[in-house]
């Protein structure tokens, strides 16, 4: 059956959840449900799927998604264990969310051929169905790929255009639910301070920087944490209905669901904020 999506969802690093309990996790998420969301992903998540029953449990239609699992360190046989696990209950309310990382990072040595390692690690997933996964996809090519093999392209930190793109790319079949951080701050020069420590390390990353250049931005843009420009492109600051305005120029431009990344904030569930947002966002 197919995962049906509403128009918000949210992000968060599965690391960040690791302190708390999958009690505390499945509260948030009855909270959030009633908040206007319709999706949860986790990003850097592994692959036992440790916290897919306390989400799925204290919800009703709330879609539990990883993004991503990285296919050089998950392995493909633990991804199906998991799903298998979730069984029939949950099959249209998970989507497994496949990356191929980043070859800048340590724990990545063996990264070589990445687009014929995905399709083959996708190969390996065969008894998920495809309407079930999901490839974190910033390229034409995995765009493509994305659109052939699984039920979502589920991009991070790209910009409307980047979605415009990807919906051409995709067609009108797939979802396509790209990753928006958001920031709650209306002061310019705390906000970009803040929003650059997260695109310093965005641009430290040969994906990401490419897919920026891809967009029209310059190397000059990439510079010293990025640009002004750049760094609002990525990252909208300001009051609850500037990250809605946002949320709607995705939402136009072909997206099915925007995953809200809450930025400056210490809570890795917050409520609040995201509460905000969703309101915003309904005016």
């Amino acid at each position: 059956m197919a995962v049906s999506l509403g128009r918000l969802g949210f992000f968060v690093g599965e690391p960040y959840l690791a302190a708390l309990t999958g009690e505390q996790v499945g509260a948030f998420t009855g909270q959030l449900e009633q908040a206007g969301y319709s999706g949860m992903w986790l990003g850097s998540a592994s692959a036992d799927f440790r916290l897919a029953e306390p989400i799925l449990s204290a919800t009703s239609g709330l879609v539990y998604g990883t993004g991503i699992l990285n296919a050089w360190i998950e392995p493909a046989e633990r991804v199906v264990a998991s799903y298998r696990r979730l069984g029939p209950a949950y099959s249209d309310r998970v989507l497994a969310g496949i990356g191929i990382g980043h070859p800048e990072r340590p724990d990545n040595q063996q990264y070589a051929k990445p687009y014929a390692n995905l399709v083959a690690y996708l190969d390996t997933l065969a008894e998920i169905p495809p309407e079930n996964l999901a490839l974190a996809a910033l390229g034409p090519k995995v765009l493509a790929l994305a659109g052939k093999r699984t039920a979502d392209a589920h991009p991070y930190s790209t910009t409307p255009e980047h979605t415009r793109q990807a919906r051409e790319i995709l067609g009108t079949g797939p979802l396509l639910v790209p990753e928006q951080k958001v920031l709650l701050e209306t002061d310019p020069v705390r906000a970009r301070e803040i929003s650059r420590q997260s695109t310093s390390l965005l641009l430290g990353l040969a994906n990401y920087r490419n897919n920026f250049l891809r967009l029209g931005f310059t190397e000059e843009d990439l510079a010293d944490g990025g640009s002004d420009r750049l760094v609002d492109a990525v990252v909208p600051w300001g009051d609850p209905a500037a990250a809605a305005a946002r949320i709607r120029e995705h939402l136009e431009a072909g997206a099915d669901q925007v995953a809200v990344h809450v930025l400056g904030t210490d809570n890795p569930l917050p409520i609040a904020e995201l509460s905000e947002i969703s309101a915003a966002l309904a005016d």
